[in-house]
């Protein structure tokens, strides 16, 4: 996926983690549903709180929020039209979105680090 705030499979935690580092309401990123297979998360930060919507990807390739119990499903076209419509105001999120939480890239430097560690044959297993 080509947005920079799709962090991919990262835990809920560490997108409590990434979130509450932020401060800032309306900030989301979508990750991968961990309970939910194909599923995606749209994940936004309110009030010290993360509010996550579930995305599911549609057989005609269409995405669907999920909604409560009662309200119309909300369908879009693409990724982009869904996180247009909710930088909008009173669209039933708990705020707009706001700002982008981007994923961190990994530094060149870095990458080297990892290729020479791998090269050794010595496996970092997680880094924060």
């Amino acid at each position: 996926m080509e947005f920079p705030f799709f962090h991919g499979k990262i835990t809920r935690k560490t997108c409590e983690e990434l979130m509450s580092k932020t401060r800032k309401n309306g900030s989301y990123l979508i990750r991968e549903s961990e309970s939910m297979e194909g599923a995606l998360c749209l994940c936004v930060f309110f009030e010290g709180l993360v509010y996550t919507y579930r995305i599911f990807k549609e057989h005609q390739g269409y995405f669907r929020i999920q909604t409560t119990e009662g309200v119309p499903d909300r369908i879009f076209r693409t990724l982009k039209d869904l996180i247009y419509t909710f930088e909008k105001p009173d669209q039933g999120l708990i705020i707009n979105l706001r700002y982008p939480v981007k994923k961190q890239k990994v530094s060149q430097r870095s990458q080297r680090q990892i290729c020479y560690i791998c090269s050794k044959k010595v496996f970092m297993v997680s880094c924060h």
